[in-house]
């Protein structure tokens, strides 16, 4: 592959994350994304396997899975509702977000948010002390 070709692929991807990032919680189809970017899934999946070594999905997935832990180990309190959470960020099948979340992390999101919260109550009571 040439540096032209390379060079034309990451900018395909660039454009393909600002889209999908623009609206975390209604993200765009990967047959949108191809439409919105003039271009087929082949070459879409092509740039993405070329610059991250995996899918389009798979990438957008990961993405979307790695923001709900982080807003989840941010909490500070048990208020947050997990569902809510995975909702902002484009999960609707709840049962099947939180198989592929304890897949990827080892963990529940509700034991990441329990961690959390327990987490910062510790330090909260040691900055105290």
């Amino acid at each position: 592959m040439d540096g032209s070709t390379t060079r034309r692929q990451h900018r395909l991807v660039k454009q393909a994350k600002k889209r999908v990032l623009a609206d975390l919680q209604n993200p765009p189809s990967i047959a949108a994304l191809c439409r919105r970017l003039g271009i087929g899934y082949r070459t879409l999946l092509r740039a993405f396997e070329n610059v991250h070594g995996v899918s389009p999905l798979q990438y957008f997935q990961m993405l979307r899975l790695a923001r709900v832990r982080r807003a989840l180990m941010s909490a500070r309190s048990l208020s947050v509702i997990v569902a809510k959470t995975a909702t902002r960020f484009g999960f609707r099948q709840l049962g099947r977000f939180s198989v592929e979340y304890r897949t990827v992390f080892g963990e529940s999101p509700s034991e990441t948010l329990r961690h959390a919260v327990h987490g910062h109550e510790r330090r909260r009571r040691v900055s105290k002390g």
